[in-house]
């Protein structure tokens, strides 16, 4: 075939816009070559780094004192359980302001802000109950409900019933307990620790003060006579966020911005706790 010379003289023009193609990032042979490896390997270019939320694996029990149907249930929620240091009831309605709202309301209300605030820090959080049953749980089904769990922190939400002039708020230890299907050996010291950094928060959080009638101004009581704490396995507290009977904190109670408060913080005591 004779050779065609207009062909010759365009083949090194062909060949230089090829090559500034390539130095362009236009879509070279080898730049396909590479996509298509990657493809057929499974490597995915990296992206950003995923935030990981501070409680990410962590695991949270809620118990929400009390029962709104607990009053429709006398009979069952007066049934005896065992608590280790002796026999105790079921559960009981709880107390109530003046004006009729009840301590089972307020604390299913704090409850969920309290859920929603430490899920989106990244927690797993377990409800002892969500006002889905009738009456209970009884108290050491909601002990065995953090044990169970697995639960690195598990608190009871609680307002008082004490005497007019009685105020502010105070977290509940447990006491060092064995005996019978009770021993919070292991969980005193904790427990303790986790008290400590939601009582702390808590004061910070909604500007009010630890009780002025137990705990000699700290915030902090010991008992042995809870089967919540006594039966518990994993560090616990109960956190009694006012006194229901008195008019000042009863205002505190009813008002939507303080539950919120109260939750924030015992949400920042938890964490302060978790994260060591």
């Amino acid at each position: 075939m004779p050779y065609d010379h207009r062909k010759l003289l365009a083949l090194p023009l062909a060949l230089t816009a090829c090559a500034a193609l390539a130095a362009c990032g236009g879509g070279s042979a080898t730049q396909a070559t590479r996509t298509a490896d990657a493809k057929a390997t499974g490597a995915v270019p990296a992206g950003p780094p995923r935030t990981v939320l501070p409680l990410t694996g962590r695991t949270v029990v809620i118990d929400p004192g009390h029962n709104p149907g607990n009053f429709r249930h006398s009979r069952e929620i007066n049934q005896k359980v065992d608590i280790g240091s002796g026999r105790k009831e079921c559960d009981t309605t709880g107390t109530s302001t003046g004006a009729g709202y009840t301590e089972a309301a307020f604390t299913l209300d704090v409850s969920h802000r309290l859920r929603d605030l430490l899920e989106a820090q990244g927690a797993e959080v377990v409800l002892t109950h969500d006002a889905d049953r009738p009456f209970g749980p009884c108290i050491d089904e909601r002990a065995r409900t953090g044990n169970a769990a697995r639960a690195d922190a598990v608190v009871s939400v609680h307002a008082d019933g004490s005497a007019t002039g009685n105020r502010g708020f105070h977290v509940i230890l447990p006491a060092r307990v064995r005996a019978g299907a009770a021993d919070t050996t292991k969980i005193v010291g904790p427990s303790r620790i986790l008290g400590e950094d939601i009582a702390r928060h808590f004061a910070r959080a909604t500007g009010t003060a630890p009780a002025n009638y137990l705990g000699s101004g700290t915030g902090l009581d010991i008992r042995d006579d809870l089967g919540g704490l006594n039966l518990s396995t994993v560090p616990k507290v109960f956190v009694e966020c006012g006194n229901m009977r008195d008019p000042k904190d009863a205002a505190l109670l009813t008002d939507a911005a303080w539950r919120q408060k109260a939750a924030r913080g015992i949400a920042d005591g938890i964490r302060t706790y978790l994260k060591g």
